[in-house]
């Protein structure tokens, strides 16, 4: 698998994690300086993922540092509420360490 297909496939699991709440996988695709800037909370339930299609995913490769933009449909259930489709765009930044890629950052919208 290339660079980019690893790092389109990294973005199909981080969302697979979002859905399961698997911290410790979310965890091990982050660098340790990752940040992430997103609307609430995801393991204290106040936000929960069901589902997740996936519309676009979009990498660009520079050396040893990359950009990831997704675009997919989300079902979630924010607040307590009633689960809505939504349709969320992730812009990812990532950089290779060890041979392997780690996510660094995040920013989380709609589209």
């Amino acid at each position: 698998m290339n660079d980019i297909e690893t790092i389109k496939e990294m973005y199909r699991e981080y969302w697979k994690c979002m859905i399961d709440k698997n911290e410790a996988g979310l965890r091990e695709m982050m660098s340790a300086d990752y940040y992430l800037m997103h609307m609430t909370g995801l393991m204290g339930g106040t936000f929960n993922y069901y589902s997740a299609d996936h519309d676009d995913i979009r990498v660009s490769i520079y050396g040893n540092k990359a950009t990831m933009t997704g675009k997919s449909r989300v079902l979630a259930a924010v607040y307590g509420g009633g689960r809505h489709r939504w349709r969320l765009c992730g812009d990812f930044t990532l950089k290779k360490e060890n041979g392997d890629w780690k996510l660094t950052g995040s920013k989380a919208s709609t589209y």
